[in-house]
């Protein structure tokens, strides 16, 4: 044998023995795959998997609107723009929990100069369910960005301004279909942009209650310290629980803030971010923020590959988020010709015009038609905008977690999907 010949076995002796290596580690990585997807324990001391029923099965819920006293109010962050308050049942009966990640429905009496007015808001839990209180975190919003002579939010301020401890709200029972889907071992991924991370503290504070052992991930985007909502609380859960994984990233971090004190990343939340430290896994991600974040990371975690029934997300506000499925992937269906465009009727108001494919919703055509529609939450949660369908079909963007009267539907969620007549 030449020794070029024994220098070709060993190179294949050592190739043969890096390959079985390679395929014994991706088993392995295989197997644990497998074995988080199917929600098996992560250590003996996981507590057993467990499941919160809907409100509306459990005793002490009820319909219509129910009368709640602040019992507290504190604010959240350095700057005190963001505020939660405590509420707790007037009537002194014990509260049904709820699915962490849902909301309530206040109905607001709100004085603006010598007018009142009622509008109808809806804000997120942010605790995990209690059967004395319930907790909403609010923050102050001013003018829309770069529009600085249109209102600053009328609720938001009203419940900065006007609500005090003592004051009494009229308050719907928890709804929404963006809720942790189970309590059980697998992963999950939380990220939450700005206010958005307040449903995301219910489903932290809840898993971490009822399932300790649980892999979690929180990512938290803000601008800096000033807007850095519970930091100590989050600090302190971080701490105490060795399977709680806290990322916080400030976009736009001051002198003051200190990389690795109060923050870990000085970036938004990003598919990048989340591709470099994220490990293998089936993980759940739930996600809530500004219309940005959403627009972007929704999408790119699809394109990543993460299936489209692991990805729960909520916007605050308008969005056009797509409905992710299996078939997201899919070239989009070319945008129809002008000719071929819907013509929307406002019945009562006299007007007719075809579609813009611009436009959000119905509700925002309408505006842009100069109409005035009544609206809460924009989100297909108040009702606040429900109006009788006369005629034609609409398409909708989302799940509304208003129950629609039948022949109706919502303008903010809602756009034509043929000639359409509305009672509006």
């Amino acid at each position: 044998m030449t020794i070029q010949q024994l220098s070709s076995y060993i190179a294949l002796a050592i190739a043969l023995q890096v390959a079985a290596f390679v395929a014994v580690v991706l088993f392995q990585k295989w197997r644990d795959y497998r074995r988080v997807g199917s929600s098996t324990a992560m250590g003996s001391d996981a507590a057993p998997a467990q499941d919160l029923p809907p409100a509306s099965e459990v005793p002490g819920s009820w319909s219509g609107y129910r009368e709640f006293r602040v019992q507290r109010k504190e604010f959240e962050d350095r700057n005190q723009s963001i505020c939660s308050f405590y509420c707790v049942p007037v009537d002194g009966q014990a509260l049904p929990p709820f699915k962490p990640g849902q909301f309530l429905t206040f109905r607001l009496n709100v004085h603006t100069g010598r007018d009142a007015k009622s509008i109808v808001r809806c804000y997120s839990l942010s605790h995990a369910p209690d059967p004395g209180y319930y907790r909403v975190t609010i923050k102050r919003m001013g003018p829309p960005h770069g529009k600085p002579e249109l209102p600053p939010g009328v609720s938001s301020n009203y419940f900065h301004d006007q609500v005090e401890v003592g004051t009494v709200l009229t308050v719907k029972a928890p709804s929404g279909h963006f809720y942790l889907r189970d309590v059980d071992q697998s992963p999950v991924v939380l990220i939450g942009g700005g206010i958005g991370i307040t449903p995301m503290l219910s489903m932290l504070e809840t898993t971490l209650s009822l399932t300790p052992g649980r892999e979690v991930w929180l990512f938290y985007g803000i601008r800096n310290g000033r807007e850095h909502i519970m930091k100590a609380k989050l600090c302190d859960l971080a701490q105490r629980h060795p399977n709680f994984h806290l990322h916080v990233c400030y976009s736009r971090p001051e002198p003051e803030d200190i990389p690795g004190r109060d923050f870990q990343h000085a970036s938004h939340v990003n598919i990048g971010l989340l591709r470099q430290t994220l490990n293998l896994r089936p993980y759940h991600f739930y996600i809530c923020g500004p219309r940005q974040m959403m627009e972007s990371l929704v999408p790119a975690l699809a394109d990543w590959g993460v299936d489209p029934d692991c990805i729960h997300y909520e916007a605050f506000g308008p969005s056009t988020v797509p409905k992710l499925t299996k078939a997201s992937k899919e070239p989009p269906a070319p945008r129809p010709a002008a000719a071929a465009l819907p013509k929307v009727r406002f019945a009562a108001s006299a007007i007719e015009r075809q579609w813009d494919t611009r436009a959000d919703s119905l509700l925002e055509f309408a505006e842009d038609l100069g109409l005035s529609v009544p609206s809460g939450c924009r989100a297909g949660s108040c009702g606040s905008c429900q109006t009788k369908i006369v005629s034609g079909e609409v398409e909708t963007s989302k799940e509304p977690d208003f129950d629609v009267t039948t022949g109706c539907c919502l303008l903010c969620i809602s756009k034509p999907k043929s000639d359409l007549v509305l009672s509006l």
